[in-house]
């Protein structure tokens, strides 16, 4: 009997250990080396949700509004934006213009471009009330901050992360909106602000531009823009304490010139063309690296810097995450050669 006691004891010890390294193993393949950092390219910003269309219903010529739900949701703050995935994979990003305090749902929007390169279109045409859609987020970098008074300027579609933000001033506090577009018909949410004075409904040129001459800013006030790239640029020019929120990149910074590109992981070394961006000359190397977006915005493509100076073009990263890291479809090196942990 003891024999077995003991025979007993040594296997259940033997089964902890195994246990334990196994553990151990699994942190770090490894062992007893230290833990590798993972690579940063494709990792998740924040958690991901599945939702389901409950509503999918247009609200303007060319627009359509989409109700999300969920349960337990994530709070936002106006100027919150979600990464939306769609059916067929790409990643796009939508502002939240519904109600900061529901938990249930969602709320975005999202315009036609006849001529973009397909993401709207599969919203209109392929989303469907009871489509089960992946997001994350949501995420904030167009905050409200608090102020004396606001002016806010919305171009188009452009008002999707203004509208909370009107709602959201403290009663007493003094806004203006100036909303512009090519026609009332194509203007989202225009019944919100009808017969309030505050708000300024004017024609747009063609470059998505209202006439500035007149807009008004007093002293101490927070101005808010959103629309295409004509009108923020018109806006940072007049206003350049202008708080901004794109369609698209901002306007790259200087020529391009070719340089080298070292992937360290990989052992390969390249040249990045001054026509090309680092997404397409690392992928004709590693055809598998991820990417969505193309355009700065979802973090998808980002990756690890290890050497080298980076100009960053991306309308995603902190600054501290800019510090050791880089989104390859649209940023570039600032001298001659970068290396990347791929």
């Amino acid at each position: 009997m003891p024999r077995l006691r003991t025979v007993v004891a040594v296997t259940g010890a033997a089964l902890l250990v195994r246990r334990a390294l196994r553990r151990r193993i699994e942190a770090s393949p490894l062992w007893p080396m230290p833990a590798l950092d993972p690579p940063a390219s494709g990792q998740p910003r924040s958690r991901t949700l599945r939702l389901l269309v409950a509503s999918h219903r247009t609200v303007a010529d060319g627009v359509v509004q989409l109700r999300l739900e969920g349960r337990g949701l994530p709070r936002w703050e106006p100027g919150a934006h979600l990464d939306v995935t769609l059916p067929s994979g790409l990643v796009r990003q939508y502002s939240l213009c519904g109600d900061p305090a529901d938990t249930s749902s969602y709320t975005i929007a999202a315009r036609l471009v006849a001529d973009g390169r397909g993401g709207s279109r599969e919203v209109h045409e392929r989303i469907v009330p009871g489509t089960e859609l992946e997001v994350r987020g949501p995420r904030n970098r167009f905050p409200l901050v608090g102020a004396e008074s606001y002016v806010f300027v919305a171009g188009g579609i452009g008002i999707t992360p203004i509208l909370p933000m009107v709602r959201a001033v403290p009663d007493g506090v003094p806004w203006r909106l100036l909303y512009c577009g090519r026609t009332r018909g194509s203007m989202p949410f225009l019944a919100e602000f009808a017969g309030d004075d505050r708000a300024t409904v004017v024609a747009a040129d063609e470059d998505g531009r209202p006439d500035l001459d007149a807009l008004a800013v007093p002293a101490g006030a927070a101005v808010y823009c959103c629309g295409p790239q004509g009108l923020t640029a018109a806006m940072e020019k007049r206003f350049p304490a202008v708080r901004t929120e794109r369609f698209a990149p901002s306007a790259e910074v200087g020529g391009d010139h070719a340089f080298e590109l070292e992937l360290r992981r990989s052992g390969r070394t390249l040249t990045v063309p001054a026509d090309s961006s680092v997404l397409a000359a690392v992928r004709t190397e590693l055809p598998d690296t991820p990417y969505s977006c193309a355009q700065g915005f979802c973090g998808t493509c980002r990756q690890r810097v290890l050497e080298g100076a980076v100009e960053h073009r991306d309308e995603l990263l902190t600054d501290t995450e800019r510090a050791d890291s880089m989104l390859i479809c649209v940023s570039r090196a600032r001298s001659g050669r970068l290396v990347l942990d791929l």
